[in-house]
């Protein structure tokens, strides 16, 4: 049990007999009678988003999740393959749970599973991950003050807006929270 109070975004809870991940957290202290926490939760086996109060001194179970790092291999159908390179045990995710990061995948590559009772109900990407530019057009010189963009094609086949210096055969780091080129990797 852990109270109210002590919730941090990020947690997962155990909501209704369902895990829940806290996505945003808002402390409000009304000045009259106690103060609350303001709570957006993410239930992990449907994907919707609630809001719920709660009193500061309300206890509230933990969800008991084991995060688990995963290679992805392939997609077949509507399910995802990964496997766990330390025991080859695989698992397989719907593609609910991928969602929208489906753009970000690449074989091979290890990704955060989080299972709970043995079934993955939630995936993480990391924040920041690198492409190589298979597909660029290439820039006229004087060009890039302006700050403008191009569509380039990624490894994976995803496209990206870059800036006009991007090359093809390059190396860059895309935000996947946003989709945003961060910068050239070294």
């Amino acid at each position: 049990m852990i109270k109210a109070g002590s919730i941090t975004k990020g947690i997962f809870l155990q909501w209704q007999n369902e895990p829940v991940l806290v996505v945003d957290k808002e402390f409000y202290n009304p000045g009259k009678g106690s103060a609350v926490v303001r709570l957006k939760l993410k239930h992990l086996k449907t994907n919707l988003t609630t809001k719920e109060v709660l009193r500061t001194d309300e206890n509230v179970e933990e969800a008991e999740v084991n995060h688990q790092q995963a290679q992805f291999l392939y997609k077949a159908k509507e399910n995802f393959h990964f496997m766990d390179p330390r025991t080859y045990e695989q698992y397989e995710v719907p593609e609910s749970i991928i969602g929208e990061n489906e753009k970000f995948l690449k074989e091979g590559e290890e990704y955060l599973l989080i299972i709970w009772e043995n079934k993955v109900v939630a995936f993480v990407l990391p924040k920041k991950m690198v492409f190589t530019v298979t597909q660029a057009e290439s820039s006229v010189k004087g060009d890039t003050v302006t700050g403008a963009t191009k569509p380039v094609v990624l490894d994976n086949g995803t496209t990206a807006k870059v800036p006009l210096f991007v090359k093809e055969g390059e190396k860059i780091i895309i935000n996947t929270d946003t989709g945003e080129y961060v910068g050239r990797k070294n």
